[in-house]
């Protein structure tokens, strides 16, 4: 399989840390999204949304959403499961994804900052734009999470954690202050010291700069 990918898009990082931990065979093809290379024919051609990611499957169709592949991989590789078999463990922890996937990072997209400087905001008015939303966002998670556990919700990572290592990563590169953060900065640690999580980090992608 081929990953269509951004190294510091979180979208993407998601979806690069279920394909290391399912151990899928891919390779990551880098779209330079500061560049535009997300708006060219070429590449729209496989993603209309001009996003990233973008999986292509070995029969060369392609699946586009980090949420709609990640489901898609999980279901065609269950193990390791990343969302509980209990009806109601999985709603809380796909509530905690959502909070971050849905909440959160739509409004810290690229594109809607981008936009945003276009209306007329300077890059610190947009900065503190991100930092209020991640900071709101962060302490709906933090409340939703158990306080007793080495991950959000159990002994091993699941989609929840999957989600918000990716979206913390973002917080930092924005200077988002995680001083309120402790409970979750500590699943973080918990997570990066995993191979599946290392390996998946945008320092470690072939397009880092």
């Amino acid at each position: 399989m081929k990953l269509y990918s951004y190294w510091r898009s979180t979208t993407s990082y998601r979806v690069r840390v279920v394909l290391n931990l399912k151990g899928f065979d891919y390779e990551c093809q880098p779209v330079n999204l500061i560049a535009g290379e997300q708006r060219s024919s070429e590449y729209t051609a496989i993603n209309p949304g001009k996003g990233v990611p973008t999986l292509e499957l070995d029969d060369g169709s392609h699946l586009t959403q980090s949420l709609a592949i990640i489901d898609y991989l999980d279901t065609i590789r269950p193990k390791p499961a990343i969302l509980p078999t209990d009806p109601l463990e999985r709603a809380r922890v796909t509530a905690a994804a959502h909070a971050v996937a849905l909440d959160i990072h739509p409004v810290n997209n690229l594109r809607v900052v981008q936009h945003l400087e276009t209306l007329g905001h300077n890059r610190a008015q947009t900065t503190e734009w991100m930092r209020h939303w991640m900071h709101d966002g962060l302490v709906a998670y933090q409340a939703m999470i158990r306080t007793d556990t080495p991950f959000s919700f159990g002994d091993i990572p699941d989609l929840a954690d999957i989600c918000m290592v990716a979206q913390l990563y973002n917080g930092r590169r924005w200077g988002l202050d995680l001083t309120p953060f402790a409970r979750i900065v500590e699943i973080e640690q918990n997570c990066l010291a995993l191979d599946a999580f290392a390996r998946a980090r945008p320092e470690a992608q072939p397009d880092a700069e």
